[in-house]
């Protein structure tokens, strides 16, 4: 058996495939991040948030650049395909602690992926006249999720070069909507929304899921010539690119529409603020982006998902059943991860399952960056930025758990079972190989 903690077995997978040039590894995080979240949450965000939504990613970036910190620093040390699954073990070590954030964080990531599928779909029906009939959208979410998959088939460089491209054209379509609907907006007729300090951080919490995706680029840190200097420097080009981007598009969309409208047209408020500055053309345009951004993302994820899933089994960091029965081979990782994402697909609509995406990963982060200090002499991170990842991650999931019990208790009860069920699940399974080594 491998052992996860043996710095020369990282030294050697480090070594084996150097695939992912920085510039790949930052449009994987931009891809990552730039999903269905900025596309088709605007409107739930703005129940909360009003017209505040660009302060509402100001902070949520903030937030977000604390556990990024967290991860390029466990990243640059322990670089690895599974990334955030290997940095339980280190944090942790191998055991029902590690193995249960593994299995929880990996159903965070299939939740997320889930999110940017119904994302997809909600698009596809927009620019298709809105005439679909609720089956056949989730239809549509079920196809791009198969046809992710079979591109993370190709491998690691593949997915790279397919991040570039469509993160190319999204960027520049952001970029000339924003720069368009500014200008063309009637600043001097815009009124300042009502808010309050709970709702901007609900708003924060629910569009934190934007941020997901800098968690992504550490799954290619072995595929790097200098993870060290690499990935600190691809996670932050990423999260400050996509943030400049989110203010920028979100202070265009609240210029054009009003709280209410946006609301209104949750879901695919973007393709419609841009009809407001182009006509057709600019709904197209923007639809089409959509498009690409949620095939982007769902590409990205389903990536880490994958990664994750093989590394657990491959290195022990989950227990030995599951390892060789559920997760034994990429294939079977990616197989799996794909069938999950699909159910997840059909069993919630896109607004809730955005909430639980937020809420998984605002746990992980918060619980991978405990594990973290546990370890910070041989990252050597500074002590304060992990403390004010906690505590910032758990304040933000404290605030919209409340908000989700109120609003979707059915899934908030799921989200919960599924916290336990990682942690049950984990531990049975280590005690039934327990059990079966002694019976030998």
């Amino acid at each position: 058996m491998t052992n996860p903690l043996n710095p020369t077995l990282l030294k050697k997978e480090n070594q084996k495939a150097k695939g992912i040039s920085l510039f790949s590894a930052t449009a994987l995080g931009i891809g990552g991040m730039m999903g269905a979240g900025l596309f088709s949450l605007l409107g739930t965000a703005s129940a909360h948030a009003g017209s505040h939504i660009p302060l509402a990613f100001l902070l949520g970036a903030i937030a977000a650049s604390f556990s990024v910190y967290s991860y390029a620093k466990l990243g640059a040390t322990f670089p690895s395909s599974g990334g955030a699954a290997t940095f339980t073990v280190m944090g942790f070590g191998p055991g029902v602690i590690s193995g249960g954030l593994n299995i929880f964080q990996y159903i965070a990531y299939l939740i997320a992926a889930a999110l940017y599928a119904a994302g997809f779909s909600e698009y596809a029906n927009t620019l298709l006249g809105g005439d679909l009939s609720p089956f056949e959208v989730k239809l549509i979410s079920a196809g791009i999720v198969v046809l992710c998959a079979g591109i993370n088939l190709l491998g690691t460089n593949i997915v790279g070069k397919a991040e570039t491209l469509a993160i190319g054209f999204v960027t520049v379509a952001l970029l000339l909507f924003s720069a368009e609907g500014i200008h063309t907006a009637n600043i001097a007729a815009f009124q300042v929304s009502s808010w309050s300090i709970n709702g901007i951080a609900i708003a924060t919490g629910i569009l934190y899921i934007n941020y997901q995706g800098f968690g992504v680029v550490t799954n290619s840190s072995n595929a790097m010539q200098e993870p060290q200097k690499e990935l600190p420097l691809a996670m932050f080009s990423a999260l400050i690119l996509v943030t400049i981007a989110y203010i920028l598009v979100s202070t265009a969309a609240v210029l054009l529409l009003p709280p209410a409208l946006m609301l209104q047209y949750n879901g695919h408020v973007l393709a419609d603020a841009a009809q407001i500055v182009s006509g057709r053309a600019g709904f197209v345009l923007i639809g089409t982006s959509a498009l690409l951004a949620c095939a982007a993302a769902l590409n990205a994820t389903i990536f880490a998902a994958s990664n994750i899933a093989a590394d657990m089994a491959h290195k022990n960091s989950i227990s030995k059943v599951l390892g060789e029965s559920v997760l034994k081979t990429e294939l079977r990782a990616l197989t799996i991860s794909a069938l999950l994402v699909i159910a997840l697909v059909l069993a919630f609509p896109l607004d809730v399952v955005g909430k639980m995406a937020s809420l998984a990963f605002l746990l992980v982060y918060a619980a991978i960056t405990y594990g973290h200090i546990r370890v910070r002499n041989k990252t050597g991170a500074k002590l304060w930025p992990l403390w004010a990842a906690i505590i910032i991650n758990l304040s933000l999931f404290t605030t919209l758990f409340i908000n989700m019990v109120e609003s979707a208790k059915g899934s908030a009860i799921v989200l919960v079972a599924a916290l336990i069920g990682s942690f049950a699940l984990e531990a049975s399974s280590r005690k039934f190989q327990s059990n079966k080594l002694k019976s030998h």
